[in-house]
This record gives C-alpha cells, sequence and structure tokens, in this order.
C-alpha cells in the first residue's frame, strides 16, 4: 500500500503558488443518481447524473502582496474562472494531482484572541469554462516538480508511463509563480506511443519574460501512452519556477 501524508500537498490557483498559506485541501466529487423505477418495479432503479466537484481550503491569513488575503479577495466573484492544481504527496514527476477550473464561492477570515488569524475559501467546480473538461475537478498526474529551472537547463523532463493510450482527450494545467527569465519561454505537452518518438500535444500560451500566469487547455482524441513536459527559452539569464499536471478522459 502506498499511503502518502497530507504535509506535501500543495495548492496552486492560477499563476500562484499559495502552499504555505494552507494546512487543509478538501475535495469531493459526486455523480447524482437520477431514478428510473418505473410502474411494475418491486424495486427502485437508477441512472447516472450529472458530476460535480468542490473544493474547500483552509489555512493562514496574510496580508502579503500575492498572498493568500489579496489573492483569494481577487478571485472571489470574478467572472474568469480560477485555474487549479491540488498537488497530492510529494512533488515528484508522476505522483497525484487534483486539476481543473472551479470558482471560489466564499471567503472567510477568523481571528481568534488567542489564536493566528485563519482563513478558509470554497470552490466549486466548472467543466463549462474549458472545452471537453468533463468534470471540473478532476484526478491526474503530476508532470513536472514545480521546483525552479536556470533558463540554460531548460528541456525535456522525465515521462510518464500510463501503461496504455486513451482515445478520448486530455487536459493540462500549467502555473508559473515565479519567473525571472529574461526572454519567452515555450512550455509544451508531449505525448509518446514508445517513450521514444515524441510528438507535441498541448503547447501552452508563450510565457513572456519575467511573466507568471496560470492556464489550462484541453485535446481531444489520441492521447499515446507516455506524457512528458518540454520547456525552451529564448532568454539568456534567469531563471522560471512552473507546474503542469495532466489528466485524461
Amino acid at each position: 500500500m502506498a499511503f502518502i501524508t497530507g504535509k506535501d500537498t500543495a495548492v496552486y490557483v492560477d499563476e500562484f503558488d499559495l502552499s504555505a498559506y494552507f494546512n487543509s485541501a478538501d475535495i469531493s466529487t459526486t455523480t447524482s443518481a437520477e431514478e428510473s423505477t418505473a410502474f411494475g418495479a418491486t424495486s427502485k432503479s437508477y441512472i447516472t447524473g450529472l458530476q460535480d466537484g468542490t473544493l474547500s481550503l483552509a489555512g493562514m491569513w496574510a496580508a502579503d502582496t500575492d498572498g493568500s488575503d489579496e489573492e483569494l479577495q481577487a478571485i472571489l466573484g470574478s467572472t474568469t474562472t480560477p485555474v487549479i492544481t491540488i498537488r497530492q504527496g510529494s512533488a515528484a514527476i508522476g505522483s497525484r494531482a487534483i486539476l481543473g477550473q472551479a470558482h471560489e464561492t466564499s471567503y472567510a477570515v477568523s481571528t481568534p484572541v488567542a489564536g493566528i488569524s485563519a482563513i478558509s475559501a470554497d470552490f466549486q467546480s466548472d467543466s463549462g469554462s474549458t472545452s471537453n473538461l468533463t468534470l471540473g475537478l478532476t484526478g491526474g498526474v503530476q508532470l513536472t516538480l514545480g521546483a525552479s529551472i536556470a533558463h540554460g537547463s531548460l528541456g525535456a523532463l522525465s515521462s510518464v508511463d500510463n501503461a496504455a493510450s486513451s482515445t478520448s482527450g486530455a487536459a493540462a494545467t500549467l502555473h508559473v509563480p515565479t519567473n525571472t527569465v529574461n526572454g519567452n519561454t515555450t512550455i509544451k505537452v508531449q505525448h509518446s506511443a514508445n517513450d521514444s518518438s515524441w510528438a507535441d500535444l498541448i503547447t501552452f500560451t508563450v510565457v513572456g519574460a519575467s511573466t507568471k500566469l496560470g492556464e489550462i487547455k484541453t485535446v481531444t482524441g489520441t492521447v499515446n501512452r507516455y506524457l512528458r513536459v518540454t520547456a525552451s527559452t529564448a532568454g539568456s539569464s534567469g531563471s522560471i519556477t512552473f507546474m503542469v499536471a495532466a489528466t485524461r478522459f
């Protein structure tokens, strides 16, 4: 059995790594059961209905620039659906992650007289924000470590073996919380049938010099057995930190 500890969880929301502000992340996914019982039946019958997903975060209040209070206040009620990745377990390529898009529906601050000021935020998944994302929050795998990489060390990262290809498309999230590279950086998800010959699957928006961003993209059709991330830059100095996670449909 491969149990994991919650201490290694990481929280990415749009272009921000907010992991240092949270100590709890609760994810719930559901599928409704719609009754299909007809006359003459002696017991009830059901068919599966709509899927849903919610996320609840809890942690510490901080007034830092790009910190928990500033960013959670900013996205509450936003017409743009935040891109979210929750890393489950250690920072390792191939480890599990939850990714997708979700609206922030509530934000609360608690300031006890004899304790640290605390925050909580609830998110409602939204599959309609991204084409063919079948569930607003869904399980996937990490394709990067989320660590800083110097401009001269960018390239192809280690691959993830899915054991077989799939035919219903995929989605991938990108979060760039820090970037000091002095030129454009291109980040891609590639796929391969044999872990040797690679083709581009998803190409994210080019990350401009010193730019931070969060993005989700999807593709339809066949996704080959192996996935990896590759990155290149026109810059000549600096480093970039980015997290990519992907899911198959």
